[in-house]
């Protein structure tokens, strides 16, 4: 498989690893809780706070069981201000993201975008089902390194498609006899499953102009000898008929039914569509099949007003303007609806839908009107990382759960009903301080804390081996630190993974998935991959203590 390279790659790579947890803290006065139940964070759930930190403080309770994620990061067109901090106050978290590659000036905007999204898709990958859908909202900016980005995380064969939603044109370009580029109509939603073996839900797209009914050759070219058979006399050489003999001697019967219905030979069209759709509208299924004023068997095409949908979302708007408040580039509610639609949607109260860049809060109000509609119990989880999460995010929730006065739908206007708790990102381990005193600490004590970067789990130190600098394992993946109390130690390459440890750990334990962390790796991503190594930074600045 090709892989993306971009600077900082290396230092993102297991970035996610060296995310500390933190806790989830309701905010019940900013909650607003469903009638009967209390706020609560089993139930609907917005975030405010850095997404990377708010990703991994969902892994706990949420990791393997969202169902359907559907995101609409920045698109890096140049005039955002987003940056890759994390927004992070831990002082060496700052300090260390300031010192490596990843935020330099001398970096282009695309790399640091890429060092942005790559430790989130990871996160996003662990909190999906095995079943489990992920769809994201770009454009021509970033289009092409997303894709080769989620190829590599997600992997090639999970990829299901691009899709193509209109959006609006801007008419600036009319007032110019020659332009730079074409006006650009559309967006793209890239469309990738949790694993390669799963089904998606076909499903249809209106048609503007309902189609009448029409008839269709019974014959096609492919060869299949035992479905030919003789019909109105004839038996095909070659190809086969479209259905098996039972079930077209049954639609011959159907279509000499309708014609003692009409006491005529030929019926005309409007005639014969009727005539099915009274019946069809009674569930009785029908197919019809005669033989042509030509001599060919042809078998009857139902009139219709929808189509079978594809990649090309035409009939969409990629935005919507929200009036339930004011906010800028605010998704379509029924793009996020049909997202849904085809992602394995039960509806029940364990199908969860994840956004981490939530913006105006879009995608729990499709969920809400999706509930609304077919009395469904889905739950959403929203996260936002800007101050406006209460003011526009939470409160557009709010509103569309209450009701909105001003709405021309009536069951928007009424209220779709719902709840939800508002939460806000705890502490982060912080084990800076303890570093920068004098005396170092343990080492068990050390990777007490660090192994709360890796896992919600109770450290046991009994599994826990300073000479191997093993701190423990769960679900068969050891973890190891490279560590001393010695400030020596801390500023040589022994505490660095490089080809000798690796090959070291390898022969000591054969046919494992390991975890390490140092403050440095000197071997190739695709070596570590290989031997099934993750590999996890601890920050750099951790070990400037001299």
């Amino acid at each position: 498989m090709t892989s993306l390279s971009f600077s900082g790659k290396e230092f993102v790579y297991n970035h996610h690893l060296s995310v500390a947890y933190s806790e989830l803290k309701p905010d019940l006065a900013k909650s607003l809780a469903q009638k009967g139940e209390q706020a609560g964070l089993d139930g609907n759930l917005i975030v405010h706070g850095d997404n990377l930190r708010a990703l991994k403080a969902l892994l706990p309770r949420y990791e393997g069981r969202v169902n359907c994620i559907y995101i609409d990061p920045p698109y890096n067109t140049g005039n955002e201000g987003w940056c890759y901090n994390d927004n992070v106050n831990m002082p060496y978290l700052t300090e260390w993201l300031s010192n490596n590659p990843v935020n330099q000036e001398d970096m282009q905007r695309h790399e640091k975008w890429c060092c942005m999204m790559w430790p989130r898709l990871t996160l996003l990958k662990q909190l999906l089902a095995e079943d489990g859908v992920i769809f994201v909202s770009i454009d021509d900016n970033e289009v092409h390194h997303l894709r080769m980005m989620m190829d590599e995380i997600f992997g090639e064969n999970c990829y299901r498609n691009t899709i193509v939603v209109k959006r609006g044109v801007k008419s600036v370009q009319a007032q110019f006899n020659t332009i730079e580029s074409l006006a650009i109509g559309h967006e793209y939603v890239h469309f990738y499953t949790k694993n390669a073996e799963t089904r998606i839900k076909n499903f249809m797209v209106d048609l503007k102009e309902s189609k009448n009914g029409g008839w269709n050759n019974h014959w096609r070219g492919t060869e299949r000898p035992t479905m030919r058979y003789e019909l109105f006399g004839i038996t095909p050489d070659i190809g086969q008929w479209r259905w098996s003999k039972k079930r077209s001697e049954v639609a011959i019967k159907n279509y000499q039914d309708l014609l003692k219905h009409y006491d005529k030979k030929e019926p005309t069209q409007k005639e014969i569509d009727d005539w099915w759709l009274e019946r069809t509208n009674n569930s009785e299924k029908l197919d019809l099949l005669r033989l042509s004023k030509n001599g060919k068997p042809e078998h009857y095409i139902s009139p219709n007003d929808e189509k079978i949908g594809s990649d090309l979302w035409s009939d969409l708007n990629a935005g919507d303007r929200v009036k339930i408040l004011k906010f800028d580039n605010s998704k379509s509610v029924n793009l996020i609806k049909r997202c849904l639609e085809i992602g394995n949607d039960n509806g029940t109260d364990n199908y969860i839908v994840l956004d981490s860049f939530a913006g105006s809060g879009t995608t729990a109000h499709a969920v809400l009107e999706l509930n609304k509609e077919d009395g469904g119990s889905r739950k959403f989880i929203l996260v936002e990382c800007e101050d406006y999460a209460d003011s526009i995010t939470a409160e557009r929730v709010r509103r569309v759960i209450k009701g909105v006065p001003s709405a021309k739908d009536l069951s928007l206007k009424n209220g779709l009903g719902g709840g939800f708790t508002y939460a806000q990102l705890g502490e982060a381990i912080d084990f800076a301080r303890m570093l920068e005193a004098d005396n170092l600490p343990p080492y068990k004590e050390f990777a007490a804390l660090v192994w709360n970067l890796f896992s919600d789990s109770v450290f046991e130190e009994k599994k826990c081996n300073e000479k191997k600098f093993l701190i423990g394992e769960k679900d068969n993946e050891l973890v190891f630190c490279f560590y001393k109390p010695d400030k020596s130690f801390l500023l040589s390459n022994e505490s660095c993974l490089n080809t000798t440890r690796m090959e070291e750990l390898v022969s000591s334990y054969p046919n494992k998935k390991m975890v390490v962390y140092a403050p440095a790796c000197f071997v190739q991503n695709s070596d570590l991959a290989k031997n099934n190594i993750n590999f996890a930074y601890l920050p750099f600045a951790l070990f400037r203590l001299g």
